[in-house]
């Protein structure tokens, strides 16, 4: 690269890279789960959310790891109920406080669609190896200013 580009350009440039990458990468997940699996990226990421968790989380706790208002909780969680995915349940000692949890169904359901979404993912980064894999992951972490290994 040119000595005339700044090192702060050239930060720039590769900001919008990484938000070009993410923002085709997602459109195209948004897609796949539409087209094939009749879902949406927001119903993926609440079932994973409560997938990974496995005990009974409170609304808000959803909406706070997911950083999406309670009332965008509400809604997918609305639907997902509706399908028999999810349960909702007041909390005994607060009936304010509402609980969801998985139902065996919906943990089935999602166990199939996690399996489709990372064979998808497999195939958008196909052309990465295990060391440039590596080598991503530690940029993105030097960018991110940490040594937490805790996404992988």
């Amino acid at each position: 690269m040119s000595e005339t580009i700044s090192l702060s350009r050239r930060r720039l440039r590769t900001w919008i890279r990484l938000l070009r990458l993410t923002r085709r990468s997602e459109s195209h997940l948004r897609e796949f789960l539409r087209v094939n699996h009749d879902t949406t990226l927001p119903r993926f990421d609440v079932m994973a959310a409560l997938h990974r968790n496995e005990a009974p989380m409170k609304m808000s706790e959803l909406s706070r790891m997911l950083l999406v208002s309670n009332g965008n909780a509400t809604t997918v969680i609305t639907r997902l109920e509706q399908d028999g995915w999810v349960v909702r349940t007041p909390v005994k000692t607060d009936r304010r406080v509402i609980e969801v949890q998985m139902t065996d169904q919906g943990r089935a359901e999602f166990e199939v669609l996690a399996a489709a979404h990372e064979a998808e993912v497999d195939k958008l980064f196909a052309d990465l190896g295990h060391d440039e894999l590596d080598a991503l992951r530690d940029l993105l972490q030097r960018a991110r200013g940490d040594d937490d290994d805790t996404d992988e």
